[in-house]
């Protein structure tokens, strides 16, 4: 496993080794000794979540406030997405700016986004299935969600059309006003 880290350091790609022949492929997607010797991170893992999305959907940008907040590691399992984290922190050096990767089936690459980021991702692929593990529960009292076209954020998603939304996502509040 190699560990990335991105333009905002606390945001770090995973690009797993993967061993692969004519019958398919394997690899380690998660390994607790590898994650923490790489991260310098002990996190606990209490929540798995896996989505279906069609083409052009956007989810986020979510997060939960403390101390519900939670670390995220996603990847995708089928299809291709752009994912995007926005760090929330005030206190932090890079708060209010945004790092985007491509995660796919096909990299097969993982991002890990702390406590203290909004989350987001768009799907590019007809289809895609994207799974994460969370560091908390879900708890919907502590759920916030950040408009995805906020002008001070500046996202350069990576499409033509608008995008399609649901009503939570419709209603996100501005970056200023989430912050």
């Amino acid at each position: 496993m190699q560990a990335t880290r991105l333009a905002i350091p606390d945001v770090i790609l995973f690009t797993p080794k993967v061993f692969g022949d004519e019958r398919g492929f394997f690899f380690e997607s998660f390994n607790e000794r590898v994650f923490q010797e790489l991260t310098g991170l002990s996190v606990n893992f209490v929540q798995d979540n896996h989505s279906k999305s069609q083409k052009g959907v956007l989810r986020g940008l979510h997060y939960q406030l403390p101390p519900k907040a939670q670390g995220k590691l996603v990847r995708v399992v089928q299809g291709e997405v752009f994912d995007v984290a926005v760090d929330i922190r005030k206190s932090s050096p890079t708060f209010g700016k945004w790092v985007g990767e491509i995660l796919s089936a096909e990299n097969k690459q993982q991002m890990w986004i702390p406590e203290g980021f909004a989350h987001g991702f768009l799907t590019l692929s007809e289809t895609a299935e994207f799974l994460y593990k969370t560091t908390d529960y879900y708890a919907p009292e502590y759920e916030r969600c950040i408009v995805w076209n906020d002008a001070d954020l500046k996202i350069a998603w990576p499409f033509d059309d608008v995008p399609q939304l649901s009503n939570k996502d419709l209603l996100g509040a501005t970056f200023k006003d989430a912050c």
